[in-house]
């Protein structure tokens, strides 16, 4: 693959973690866990804000706020393939 795909939608499914599907239909699961050792990242820790993700314009990224935001590249790289026997249900809720 020449570039990482964009961001077509990011949704939470658990505490930490992202359910990420790219522009080309692949899927990710990516999470958070790892970076709220980070007090930058400390908000994710709350649920309600850690739902609050949203695709920027673009689908160049994925953000909470103005300080807290992840790349494509991060969620493409650190993600974890999964197939349609792996997604998650149907949910409804902020993409």
């Amino acid at each position: 693959m020449d570039r990482i795909p964009r961001i077509k939608s990011a949704t939470a499914i658990g505490p930490t973690q992202l359910f990420v599907v790219f522009e080309d239909a692949s899927e990710r699961v990516y999470d958070c866990a790892p970076l709220l050792d980070r007090p930058q990242f400390d908000l994710l820790r709350n649920p309600v804000f850690f739902r609050a993700v949203r695709v920027d314009p673009g689908g160049y990224g994925i953000s909470w706020n103005d300080t807290i935001d992840l790349s494509e590249y991060e969620l493409w790289t650190n993600g974890t393939a999964v197939g349609t026997e792996s997604r998650p249900p149907a949910q409804s809720g902020r993409e």
